[in-house]
């Protein structure tokens, strides 16, 4: 009977030993990632070489602790390998290699987060999850700047899955998924965006417009557009983008009308001019388009953009007449002598609003193009070309 219980002394103090020895791997593996963690900003030196020794020990003792029955389906061993797996997973560069990484600490994570129902190890968790963000991200980057859209897609995805709220992993799921043409995928991330404070959302909306586009639905195209520019008023992207929708849906009407209400609710508003002209010329109305450029004028002579597309609209009649002028047959000499001179006069007539165009933004390419039309039709070859020059000098 001595014997026996001997014997029994004996098996039950190896039993212990060992559940305390794989509870000293599972130790010693959050030891050394703790210690690597404090070190991994280190890219080179001895603490660089240091901080690969203690990942490299953590991922020895925590495979040892993850195989052993006792300490495998432990909270804090899914935390550790979880870590230590995401952390080798972001350093590897080699897609072959990091993919398995990868998968095998999601896998960890997940049950970690499962069983950590007391929140215990939720800080070793979420720093986890960032790394396989980062890793994510990185490999969405590398895989949308070579046309992998989908690949892109599927990383990005992942990023936005562990923080839904992140307006930059919201923008570029939807960004990825506009790309690898998953429509409707992008516009459920960029509808979520819309309601962000994201800083680019002026953008946001005039892309999903766009998408809406690819759909085929210009309803809620322009019904997308016009929540943006009335949420933006001062963005003139989005304010053109809405007339220009509208105006394309033969909503020629309904835009005028708005114009109109909002110049009799603010008749010193430079902008809303602008847009009326700008509406006049999408409807080819260009003397009521004179007009509102003009009067846009009245109120900031510095209008850039007013100036721009009231000399614009001056030079457009000539050059059609110039056009026009240059098909006629030698017999039609009279006609053609009529055209030129109603060439003429739209050239003199558009040359100093163009030239003041220039004198308010020096370096418009678009203004310095007009110029160059101009003398072209007033046969100033000097200037013409001297106009060149100017542009091609802002190109270089």
């Amino acid at each position: 009977m001595r014997i026996k219980l001997l014997i029994t002394g004996i098996v039950g103090l190896v039993s212990a030993t060992t559940v305390f020895a794989q509870k000293g791997e599972l130790s010693n593996a959050q030891d050394s990632y703790n210690s690597y963690a404090t070190l991994r900003g280190q890219k080179t030196g001895p603490l660089a070489i240091k901080a690969v020794t203690d990942l490299n020990n953590a991922k020895v003792s925590i495979d040892k602790a993850a195989a052993n029955a006792k300490t495998a389906t432990l909270p804090l061993t899914y935390a550790v390998k979880g870590a230590v797996y995401a952390s080798l997973t972001l350093r590897d560069t080699v897609a072959s290699t990091s993919i398995p990484l990868f998968a095998t600490a999601e896998e960890a994570l997940k049950k970690a987060k499962e069983l950590d129902t007391k929140g215990e190890n939720k800080k070793l968790i979420d720093d986890a999850y960032l790394e396989l963000v980062q890793y994510k991200y990185n490999a969405g980057v590398k895989a949308y700047q070579t046309q992998k859209y989908s690949i892109a897609y599927d990383d990005f995805l992942f990023y936005r899955s562990v923080r839904p709220d992140d307006t930059t992993a919201i923008y570029l799921t939807g960004l990825s998924a506009a790309a690898a043409q998953k429509y409707d995928e992008a516009i459920a991330n960029y509808t979520k965006l819309t309601t962000t404070k994201y800083s680019k959302n002026p953008d946001v909306y005039s892309d999903l417009s766009l998408i809406y586009l690819q759909k085929k639905d210009t309803a809620s195209a322009i019904k997308v557009i016009t929540e943006g520019a009335e949420k933006y008023p001062g963005n003139n992207k989005l304010s053109k983008r809405e007339i220009e929708l509208n105006l394309q849906a033969g909503n020629q009407a309904k835009v005028l009308e708005k114009m109109e209400k909002a110049i009799a609710n603010d008749p010193k508003n430079k902008t809303l001019y602008y847009y009326a002209g700008l509406t006049y010329t999408q409807a080819k109305d260009l003397t009521k388009a004179e007009a509102m450029y003009r009067k846009a004028l009245e109120i900031d002579p510095n209008y850039y953009e007013a100036s721009l597309n009231l000399g614009y609209i001056l030079l457009n009649p000539g050059i059609t007449a110039f056009n026009a002028a240059q098909k006629l047959p030698t017999s039609k000499q009279k006609e053609y002598d009529a055209a030129m001179a109603k060439a003429k006069a739209s050239f003199e007539a558009a040359k100093p609003v163009i030239l003041r165009t220039i004198e308010i933004n020096p370096n418009s390419i678009d203004a310095l193009t007009n110029l160059k039309q101009c003398y072209l039709g007033l046969k100033d070859m000097v200037n013409a070309n001297a106009t060149q020059k100017k542009i091609d000098a802002l190109k270089q």
